[in-house]
Protein backbone atom coordinates (compact mmCIF):
# COMPACT_ATOMS: atom_id res chain seq x y z
CA UNK A 1 0.00 0.00 0.00
CA UNK A 2 1.28 3.48 -0.66
CA UNK A 3 1.86 6.02 1.88
CA UNK A 4 -0.70 8.22 0.14
CA UNK A 5 -3.18 4.56 -0.37
CA UNK A 6 -2.51 4.50 3.62
CA UNK A 7 -4.22 8.05 4.37
CA UNK A 8 -6.77 7.62 2.47
CA UNK A 9 -7.72 4.11 4.43
CA UNK A 10 -7.60 5.72 7.75
CA UNK A 11 -9.66 8.46 6.72
CA UNK A 12 -12.30 5.58 5.43
CA UNK A 13 -11.97 4.53 8.94
CA UNK A 14 -13.23 7.61 10.45
CA UNK A 15 -9.58 9.19 11.56
CA UNK A 16 -10.07 7.29 14.50
CA UNK A 17 -7.00 7.74 16.11
CA UNK A 18 -7.77 11.64 16.47
CA UNK A 19 -10.34 12.16 19.43
CA UNK A 20 -11.20 15.45 18.06
CA UNK A 21 -12.07 17.49 14.76
CA UNK A 22 -8.82 19.09 15.56
CA UNK A 23 -6.62 16.33 15.65
CA UNK A 24 -8.21 15.03 12.81
CA UNK A 25 -7.07 17.88 10.91
CA UNK A 26 -3.36 18.13 12.63
CA UNK A 27 -2.86 14.41 11.62
CA UNK A 28 -4.02 14.75 8.24
CA UNK A 29 -2.19 17.49 7.27
CA UNK A 30 1.25 16.29 8.93
CA UNK A 31 0.65 12.91 7.37
CA UNK A 32 -0.07 14.67 3.91
CA UNK A 33 3.21 16.64 4.92
CA UNK A 34 4.88 13.72 4.95
CA UNK A 35 4.42 12.25 1.50
CA UNK A 36 5.63 15.39 0.08
CA UNK A 37 2.46 17.41 0.04
CA UNK A 38 3.97 20.79 0.26
CA UNK A 39 1.33 21.76 2.60
CA UNK A 40 1.67 25.94 4.23
CA UNK A 41 -1.60 26.15 5.52
CA UNK A 42 -4.74 24.31 5.22
CA UNK A 43 -8.37 25.65 6.78
CA UNK A 44 -11.71 23.66 6.68
CA UNK A 45 -15.18 25.40 7.15
CA UNK A 46 -17.81 23.72 8.66
CA UNK A 47 -21.09 24.86 9.05
CA UNK A 48 -23.13 24.14 12.46
CA UNK A 49 -26.10 24.12 14.07
CA UNK A 50 -25.80 25.98 17.18
CA UNK A 51 -27.73 29.11 18.65
CA UNK A 52 -24.55 31.26 18.86
CA UNK A 53 -22.33 30.40 16.11
CA UNK A 54 -22.95 29.80 12.17
CA UNK A 55 -20.30 27.78 11.42
CA UNK A 56 -16.74 26.84 12.57
CA UNK A 57 -13.07 26.91 10.95
CA UNK A 58 -10.15 24.95 11.89
CA UNK A 59 -7.05 26.20 10.49
CA UNK A 60 -3.66 24.34 10.65
CA UNK A 61 -0.18 26.16 9.92
CA UNK A 62 3.04 24.24 8.90
CA UNK A 63 5.16 26.12 11.48
CA UNK A 64 3.10 23.99 14.29
CA UNK A 65 1.54 25.09 17.31
CA UNK A 66 -1.75 23.66 17.89
CA UNK A 67 -4.75 24.12 14.96
CA UNK A 68 -6.83 27.41 15.58
CA UNK A 69 -10.60 27.51 16.18
CA UNK A 70 -12.70 29.83 15.33
CA UNK A 71 -16.18 30.46 15.64
CA UNK A 72 -18.13 32.68 12.84
CA UNK A 73 -21.35 34.52 13.81
CA UNK A 74 -25.05 34.75 12.33
CA UNK A 75 -23.73 38.25 10.36
CA UNK A 76 -20.62 36.65 8.84
CA UNK A 77 -22.83 35.47 5.74
CA UNK A 78 -23.33 39.07 4.52
CA UNK A 79 -20.21 40.49 5.09
CA UNK A 80 -18.12 41.60 2.08
CA UNK A 81 -15.00 39.76 3.70
CA UNK A 82 -17.38 36.42 3.14
CA UNK A 83 -19.16 37.31 -0.01
CA UNK A 84 -15.70 38.47 -1.53
CA UNK A 85 -13.78 34.87 -0.62
CA UNK A 86 -13.42 31.75 -2.87
CA UNK A 87 -14.91 29.86 0.00
CA UNK A 88 -18.61 31.88 -0.44
CA UNK A 89 -18.44 30.76 -4.42
CA UNK A 90 -17.61 27.21 -2.99
CA UNK A 91 -19.72 26.98 -0.93
CA UNK A 92 -22.84 28.22 -3.15
CA UNK A 93 -21.69 26.47 -6.31
CA UNK A 94 -20.23 22.78 -5.04
CA UNK A 95 -17.12 23.12 -6.99
CA UNK A 96 -13.71 24.04 -6.77
CA UNK A 97 -11.57 26.89 -7.20
CA UNK A 98 -7.78 26.81 -7.94
CA UNK A 99 -5.46 29.73 -8.32
CA UNK A 100 -2.34 29.25 -9.38
CA UNK A 101 -0.41 32.52 -8.03
CA UNK A 102 2.88 31.65 -9.43
CA UNK A 103 1.70 32.07 -12.42
CA UNK A 104 1.78 35.82 -13.65
CA UNK A 105 -1.31 35.27 -15.67
CA UNK A 106 -3.19 33.82 -12.90
CA UNK A 107 -6.99 35.48 -12.00
CA UNK A 108 -6.45 37.29 -9.16
CA UNK A 109 -10.27 37.38 -9.22
CA UNK A 110 -10.81 38.08 -5.46
CA UNK A 111 -9.37 39.94 -3.02
CA UNK A 112 -7.89 37.48 -0.46
CA UNK A 113 -5.88 36.67 -3.30
CA UNK A 114 -3.42 39.41 -3.41
CA UNK A 115 -3.28 38.71 0.58
CA UNK A 116 -2.08 34.98 -0.19
CA UNK A 117 0.32 36.75 -2.70
CA UNK A 118 2.30 39.04 -0.73
CA UNK A 119 2.45 36.38 1.91
CA UNK A 120 4.41 34.16 -0.13
CA UNK A 121 1.50 31.82 -1.40
CA UNK A 122 2.08 30.34 -4.58
CA UNK A 123 -0.91 27.75 -5.21
CA UNK A 124 -4.55 27.59 -3.74
CA UNK A 125 -6.84 25.42 -3.70
CA UNK A 126 -10.26 25.69 -2.40
CA UNK A 127 -12.33 22.13 -2.41
CA UNK A 128 -15.85 21.66 -1.87
CA UNK A 129 -16.83 19.09 1.10
CA UNK A 130 -20.01 17.95 0.37
CA UNK A 131 -22.38 16.28 2.62
CA UNK A 132 -24.68 13.30 1.72
CA UNK A 133 -27.91 15.73 2.90
CA UNK A 134 -26.23 18.59 0.02
CA UNK A 135 -25.09 20.96 2.82
CA UNK A 136 -21.32 22.34 1.39
CA UNK A 137 -18.33 22.68 3.69
CA UNK A 138 -15.14 24.28 2.31
CA UNK A 139 -11.38 22.84 2.66
CA UNK A 140 -8.49 25.12 1.44
CA UNK A 141 -4.99 23.95 0.24
CA UNK A 142 -2.15 26.66 0.25
CA UNK A 143 1.54 26.23 -0.41
CA UNK A 144 4.40 28.50 -0.10
CA UNK A 145 6.75 25.92 -2.51
CA UNK A 146 8.56 28.03 -5.28
CA UNK A 147 6.88 25.31 -7.80
CA UNK A 148 3.24 25.43 -6.20
CA UNK A 149 1.00 22.32 -6.63
CA UNK A 150 2.40 19.39 -8.74
CA UNK A 151 -0.10 17.93 -10.97
CA UNK A 152 0.39 14.66 -8.32
CA UNK A 153 -0.13 16.88 -5.45
CA UNK A 154 -3.19 18.26 -6.51
CA UNK A 155 -4.51 14.29 -7.23
CA UNK A 156 -3.79 13.14 -3.91
CA UNK A 157 -5.79 16.30 -2.68
CA UNK A 158 -8.93 15.49 -4.89
CA UNK A 159 -8.71 11.50 -3.41
CA UNK A 160 -8.54 12.94 0.11
CA UNK A 161 -11.65 15.37 -0.33
CA UNK A 162 -14.40 13.18 -0.33
CA UNK A 163 -12.96 11.23 2.27
CA UNK A 164 -12.76 14.02 4.20
CA UNK A 165 -16.27 15.24 3.34
CA UNK A 166 -17.33 12.26 5.51
CA UNK A 167 -15.41 12.45 8.14
CA UNK A 168 -16.20 16.24 8.77
CA UNK A 169 -19.68 15.64 8.33
CA UNK A 170 -19.87 12.39 10.67
CA UNK A 171 -17.99 14.98 13.16
CA UNK A 172 -20.04 17.78 12.76
CA UNK A 173 -23.37 15.85 13.25
CA UNK A 174 -22.11 14.55 16.78
CA UNK A 175 -21.21 17.87 17.34
CA UNK A 176 -24.48 19.24 16.22
CA UNK A 177 -26.37 16.70 18.38
CA UNK A 178 -24.23 17.52 21.82
CA UNK A 179 -25.48 21.75 20.85
CA UNK A 180 -28.86 20.16 20.75
CA UNK A 181 -28.59 18.53 23.42
CA UNK A 182 -26.96 20.72 25.66
CA UNK A 183 -28.93 23.86 24.07
CA UNK A 184 -32.56 22.38 24.80
CA UNK A 185 -32.26 19.82 27.52
CA UNK A 186 -28.77 20.68 29.42
CA UNK A 187 -25.20 18.81 29.42
CA UNK A 188 -25.85 16.68 32.24
CA UNK A 189 -28.99 15.52 30.75
CA UNK A 190 -27.74 15.48 27.38
CA UNK A 191 -24.60 13.21 28.43
CA UNK A 192 -27.03 10.72 29.80
CA UNK A 193 -29.61 11.01 26.72
CA UNK A 194 -26.57 10.00 24.55
CA UNK A 195 -25.19 6.95 27.19
CA UNK A 196 -28.45 5.70 26.28
CA UNK A 197 -31.08 7.09 29.20
CA UNK A 198 -33.59 7.31 26.34
CA UNK A 199 -36.32 4.43 28.03
CA UNK A 200 -38.94 5.73 29.66
CA UNK A 201 -38.68 5.11 33.25
CA UNK A 202 -34.65 5.32 33.57
CA UNK A 203 -34.32 8.04 36.32
CA UNK A 204 -32.18 7.58 38.74
CA UNK A 205 -32.20 9.57 42.66
CA UNK A 206 -30.40 12.02 43.10
CA UNK A 207 -29.33 14.63 45.65
CA UNK A 208 -29.20 18.22 44.83
CA UNK A 209 -30.15 21.88 45.02
CA UNK A 210 -33.05 22.71 43.42
CA UNK A 211 -33.37 26.78 42.01
CA UNK A 212 -37.30 27.67 40.94
CA UNK A 213 -38.26 31.07 39.37
CA UNK A 214 -40.84 32.90 37.99
CA UNK A 215 -41.19 36.43 37.20
CA UNK A 216 -43.86 38.60 39.05
CA UNK A 217 -46.73 40.18 37.26
CA UNK A 218 -45.91 38.15 34.03
CA UNK A 219 -49.94 37.91 32.98
CA UNK A 220 -50.21 41.69 33.43
CA UNK A 221 -47.16 42.31 30.79
CA UNK A 222 -47.87 39.93 28.41
CA UNK A 223 -51.63 41.53 28.16
CA UNK A 224 -50.02 44.60 27.67
CA UNK A 225 -47.26 44.19 25.84
CA UNK A 226 -46.70 43.06 22.13
CA UNK A 227 -45.58 39.48 21.56
CA UNK A 228 -42.00 40.16 20.49
CA UNK A 229 -41.52 42.73 23.04
CA UNK A 230 -42.45 40.40 25.92
CA UNK A 231 -40.15 37.57 24.28
CA UNK A 232 -37.42 40.24 24.64
CA UNK A 233 -37.86 41.00 27.95
CA UNK A 234 -37.95 37.53 28.85
CA UNK A 235 -34.67 36.47 27.40
CA UNK A 236 -33.05 39.33 28.93
CA UNK A 237 -34.22 37.95 32.34
CA UNK A 238 -32.76 34.90 31.12
CA UNK A 239 -29.84 36.37 30.07
CA UNK A 240 -29.46 37.91 33.58
CA UNK A 241 -30.34 34.19 35.31
CA UNK A 242 -28.36 31.22 33.42
CA UNK A 243 -25.08 32.32 33.39
CA UNK A 244 -24.96 32.63 37.15
CA UNK A 245 -26.45 29.38 37.50
CA UNK A 246 -24.32 27.45 34.67
CA UNK A 247 -20.94 29.35 36.00
CA UNK A 248 -21.43 27.72 39.36
CA UNK A 249 -21.85 24.29 38.01
CA UNK A 250 -25.73 24.19 37.97
CA UNK A 251 -28.01 22.81 35.08
CA UNK A 252 -30.65 24.59 33.66
CA UNK A 253 -33.34 21.77 32.88
CA UNK A 254 -36.34 23.82 31.94
CA UNK A 255 -37.74 27.17 30.73
CA UNK A 256 -41.36 27.28 31.79
CA UNK A 257 -42.96 30.75 29.78
CA UNK A 258 -41.76 32.89 32.55
CA UNK A 259 -40.36 30.41 34.92
CA UNK A 260 -37.18 28.60 34.91
CA UNK A 261 -36.11 24.94 36.89
CA UNK A 262 -32.63 24.14 37.56
CA UNK A 263 -30.64 22.03 39.94
CA UNK A 264 -27.04 21.77 41.51
CA UNK A 265 -26.02 18.31 41.90
CA UNK A 266 -24.61 17.28 44.91
CA UNK A 267 -22.57 14.72 44.83
CA UNK A 268 -21.54 13.93 48.19
CA UNK A 269 -22.53 14.96 51.54
CA UNK A 270 -19.20 16.87 52.68
CA UNK A 271 -19.95 19.03 49.43
CA UNK A 272 -23.38 20.14 50.54
CA UNK A 273 -22.75 23.47 51.98
CA UNK A 274 -19.88 24.60 48.81
CA UNK A 275 -22.94 24.01 47.04
CA UNK A 276 -25.54 25.95 48.38
CA UNK A 277 -23.20 28.38 48.61
CA UNK A 278 -22.51 28.48 45.60
CA UNK A 279 -26.52 28.52 44.56
CA UNK A 280 -26.86 31.04 46.99
CA UNK A 281 -24.14 33.26 45.11
CA UNK A 282 -25.83 32.49 42.01
CA UNK A 283 -29.36 33.77 43.21
CA UNK A 284 -27.32 37.36 44.44
CA UNK A 285 -25.80 37.31 41.11
CA UNK A 286 -29.05 37.13 39.51
CA UNK A 287 -30.58 39.62 41.69
CA UNK A 288 -27.71 42.09 40.71
CA UNK A 289 -27.99 41.39 37.34
CA UNK A 290 -32.11 42.04 37.06
CA UNK A 291 -31.00 45.64 39.66
CA UNK A 292 -28.99 46.90 36.55
CA UNK A 293 -31.07 46.07 33.83
CA UNK A 294 -32.03 49.92 32.53
CA UNK A 295 -34.60 48.89 29.56
CA UNK A 296 -35.60 45.19 30.75
CA UNK A 297 -38.39 45.34 27.55
CA UNK A 298 -35.75 47.19 24.70
CA UNK A 299 -38.36 49.24 24.00
CA UNK A 300 -38.50 51.76 27.45
CA UNK A 301 -42.06 49.86 28.36
CA UNK A 302 -40.65 48.14 31.72
CA UNK A 303 -39.09 50.35 34.17
CA UNK A 304 -38.41 47.01 36.31
CA UNK A 305 -38.47 43.19 36.46
CA UNK A 306 -39.65 41.82 39.58
CA UNK A 307 -39.08 37.72 40.40
CA UNK A 308 -39.00 35.45 43.11
CA UNK A 309 -36.98 32.57 43.46
CA UNK A 310 -37.07 29.74 45.65
CA UNK A 311 -34.33 27.07 46.95
CA UNK A 312 -34.03 24.03 48.27
CA UNK A 313 -32.19 20.70 48.92
CA UNK A 314 -33.02 17.30 48.84
CA UNK A 315 -33.98 14.13 46.68
CA UNK A 316 -35.00 14.22 43.59
CA UNK A 317 -35.92 11.51 40.88
CA UNK A 318 -33.82 12.15 37.87
CA UNK A 319 -34.87 11.08 34.63
CA UNK A 320 -37.65 10.20 31.38
CA UNK A 321 -41.40 10.61 32.18
CA UNK A 322 -43.83 10.68 29.03
CA UNK A 323 -46.05 9.17 26.67
CA UNK A 324 -45.74 7.11 23.34
CA UNK A 325 -42.41 8.84 21.62
CA UNK A 326 -42.75 12.08 23.40
CA UNK A 327 -40.54 12.25 26.50
CA UNK A 328 -39.16 14.72 28.93
CA UNK A 329 -35.66 14.68 31.01
CA UNK A 330 -36.73 16.28 34.18
CA UNK A 331 -36.98 16.17 37.83
CA UNK A 332 -39.74 15.36 39.84
CA UNK A 333 -40.75 14.61 43.95
CA UNK A 334 -41.25 16.26 46.85
CA UNK A 335 -38.28 18.29 46.52
CA UNK A 336 -39.30 19.89 43.90
CA UNK A 337 -42.73 20.05 44.54
CA UNK A 338 -42.15 21.63 48.22
CA UNK A 339 -39.43 24.17 45.46
CA UNK A 340 -42.72 25.14 43.90
CA UNK A 341 -44.51 26.24 47.47
CA UNK A 342 -41.62 28.31 48.35
CA UNK A 343 -41.77 30.23 45.39
CA UNK A 344 -45.63 31.46 46.40
CA UNK A 345 -44.57 32.28 49.32
CA UNK A 346 -41.27 34.73 47.94
CA UNK A 347 -44.25 35.69 45.81
CA UNK A 348 -46.55 36.50 49.11
CA UNK A 349 -43.86 37.79 51.17
CA UNK A 350 -42.52 40.40 48.10
CA UNK A 351 -39.66 38.91 48.55
CA UNK A 352 -37.06 37.80 45.77
CA UNK A 353 -35.36 34.86 47.27
CA UNK A 354 -36.40 31.92 49.70
CA UNK A 355 -34.85 29.40 50.90
CA UNK A 356 -35.99 26.60 53.04
CA UNK A 357 -34.53 25.67 56.20
CA UNK A 358 -32.78 22.35 54.91
CA UNK A 359 -30.72 24.38 52.81
CA UNK A 360 -30.63 27.46 55.03
CA UNK A 361 -28.49 25.61 57.20
CA UNK A 362 -25.72 24.99 55.09
CA UNK A 363 -25.53 28.89 55.05
CA UNK A 364 -24.92 29.93 58.18
CA UNK A 365 -24.47 33.42 58.76
CA UNK A 366 -26.00 34.73 55.78
CA UNK A 367 -29.74 34.20 55.42
CA UNK A 368 -32.05 35.49 58.05
CA UNK A 369 -35.55 33.90 59.15
CA UNK A 370 -39.43 34.56 58.00
CA UNK A 371 -41.22 32.86 59.52
CA UNK A 372 -43.05 29.42 60.03
CA UNK A 373 -45.55 29.10 57.21
CA UNK A 374 -47.89 26.28 56.33
CA UNK A 375 -47.63 25.13 52.39
CA UNK A 376 -49.96 23.79 50.67
CA UNK A 377 -50.00 19.99 50.34
CA UNK A 378 -47.34 19.08 52.78
CA UNK A 379 -48.36 18.31 56.61
CA UNK A 380 -45.77 19.82 58.53
CA UNK A 381 -44.74 23.50 58.71
CA UNK A 382 -42.18 24.98 57.19
CA UNK A 383 -39.53 27.89 58.33
CA UNK A 384 -38.14 30.23 55.41
CA UNK A 385 -34.91 32.35 55.26
CA UNK A 386 -34.32 35.28 52.88
CA UNK A 387 -31.23 37.64 52.57
CA UNK A 388 -30.69 39.60 54.94
CA UNK A 389 -30.18 42.84 53.52
CA UNK A 390 -33.16 42.41 51.19
CA UNK A 391 -36.02 44.72 51.89
CA UNK A 392 -39.89 43.24 51.54
CA UNK A 393 -41.66 44.06 48.79
CA UNK A 394 -45.48 44.76 47.94
CA UNK A 395 -46.80 41.54 46.78
CA UNK A 396 -47.90 41.45 43.57
CA UNK A 397 -49.58 38.54 41.37
CA UNK A 398 -47.30 36.08 39.15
Amino acid sequence: MSDAAKILAWLADGARSATTSEAVLAELCEGLSAIGVPLARVAVFVRTLNPNNIGRRFIWRREGGPVEILDGDFDLFNRDEYLANPIAVVQREGKPIRRRLIDPDSPMDYPVLQEFRAGGVTDYLASPLISTDGLVHVATWSTTDLNGFSNEHIRILESVVPLLARVAEIRALRRTVVTLLDTYVGHQSGERILAGRIRRGDSEMIRAVIWLSDLRGFTALTDRLAGPTVIAMLNRLFDCQIPPILERGGEVLKLIGDGLLAIFPVASKAAEADVCNQALEAAQDFRRRVAALKDPAGDGSVERLRFGLALHIGEILYGNIGGGNRLDFTSIGPAINLAARLEKVSAELGRSVVVSADYARHCQGRLVPLGDFVLKGFAQRTTAFSLPEEQAEEAIPT
